[in-house]
């Protein structure tokens, strides 16, 4: 078991792709659709006041910003699945459609950035379930399906290289990956929730330049499978810890 957990977990592929994907999730936090709504969000899927947050009901916030993560983290682990199906059964053709989703995701990079005139990912849904711990898990799954335009650019970055793991299962923990990037926060903001405020201030304040970091970053990582250098790279990885053991 040990053996099977370290190939599974420390393979050069993953040693790689699963920094990407939560730093992915980290970059759609802070986008336009998502910050400035955090108050919003946590108030929607507790059912509190903006006082009753303040006054830091932790178990409360912490169980309903729970739930709102697992609803989105379900819509995004499917799309893992899906994709990394996909790659599994399209093996044959893998390389040619892996630099295919380089380019691709070069040029969502570039859109994510806001360096394409006339395109903005700023999108929001109208769909309002239900207030309250009970509507929480709706609310996650809404979020998920319904933000996906804003979130796109990163997520489907993550999704490309679910598709080149070429397995299920590892799409399935690289979407798990990008939840954590995007659902701690949320996590943090309930358990602090007046200094979160602060914090999200400043993040709102250089939102612009940390949207364009995470472009960039999409940006790199489009060249890297475009031009075949992200397989090159998986393989000196795969021979740096080829001698690596997990005890599991």
């Amino acid at each position: 078991m040990g053996s099977t957990f370290g190939e599974t977990v420390l393979s050069g592929s993953l040693a790689l792709a699963i920094p990407v994907a939560i730093i992915a999730g980290l970059v759609s936090f802070v986008s336009p659709c998502v910050l400035p709504l955090v108050p919003g969000y946590l108030g929607y899927v507790t059912g509190l006041s903006g006082s009753e947050l303040s006054d830091g009901r932790r178990g409360h916030l912490a169980l309903g910003v729970g739930l709102f993560i697992l609803g989105f983290g379900a819509v995004f682990v499917s799309y893992g699945l899906l994709f990394g199906g996909l790659g599994s059964a399209l093996r044959e053709h893998a390389e040619l459609i892996t630099r295919i989703l380089g380019v691709v995701t070069i040029g969502l990079g570039l859109a994510f950035a806001g360096w394409i005139p006339g395109l903005s990912w700023q999108w929001t849904s109208t769909a309002r379930p239900a207030v309250g711990l009970a509507g929480a898990p709706l609310l996650g799954v809404v979020f998920g399906l319904g933000w996906t335009p804003c979130m796109g650019p990163t997520l489907a970055a993550v999704q490309f290289l679910a598709f080149d793991e070429a397995n299920a299962g590892r799409g399935a923990l690289l979407s798990f990956m990008y939840t954590i990037g995007l659902g701690l926060p949320f996590l943090l903001a309930a358990f602090a929730y007046r200094r979160s405020m602060r914090v999200f201030g400043w993040l709102r304040r250089h939102q612009v330049a940390l949207v364009r970091f995470g472009g960039v970053v999409l940006i790199v990582l489009g060249i890297l499978l475009a031009t075949g250098l992200w397989n090159e790279l998986i393989a000196q990885m795969q021979g740096w810890i080829s001698g690596f053991e997990v005890v599991v």
